[in-house]
């Protein structure tokens, strides 16, 4: 299974941890959006999408790059981010999916986690966040990424 992870991460880098986890477990190639030909995309059997959630949608740069691509007729995709609340996550995530959906996208998964935030205080919320178990948890939505598709689970 050839993997591409397509991520943004901005400010404290959450997301890129998460992604820095994620992509090892998938065998992934990881790449910065828009950083990539979308004629690129036929090589990929699945392709995650990660961002920050910025009031309450993944990041524009992944919107543009994802409107950009031509139609991928049920390519698997699966979706992460880091968050500041768990509801904005939520709902960026349906978003999103439903953006995928329209582009011909199968999401087949999704993992989100608190992230250090400071957009609405200089002092922060969810300092030390993704921690740890965070990591843990992104590592196990990884495996069982891999074992959904080696059994196809769908």
């Amino acid at each position: 299974m050839k993997t591409l992870i397509v991520y943004h991460s901005e400010h404290h880098m959450n997301t890129k941890t998460i992604a820095n986890v994620i992509a090892p477990v998938l065998d992934a190639l990881l790449v910065v959006s828009p950083n990539i030909n979308t004629t690129d995309l036929r090589e990929y059997d699945l392709i995650g999408f990660g961002s920050g959630i910025y009031y309450g949608k993944f990041h524009e740069e992944l919107y543009t790059w994802v409107n950009s691509l031509p139609q991928q007729d049920g390519k698997k995709a699966f979706l992460f981010s880091t968050t500041g609340s768990k509801t904005n996550g939520e709902r960026a995530h349906e978003r999103f999916r439903s953006l995928l959906g329209e582009k011909g996208f199968y999401t087949i998964g999704d993992f989100s986690c608190l992230g250090f935030d400071t957009a609405l205080s200089s002092d922060g919320i969810n300092k030390g966040r993704p921690n740890a178990n965070d990591l843990k948890d992104a590592e196990r939505f990884a495996a069982n990424l891999v074992e959904q598709i080696e059994n196809n689970i769908d």
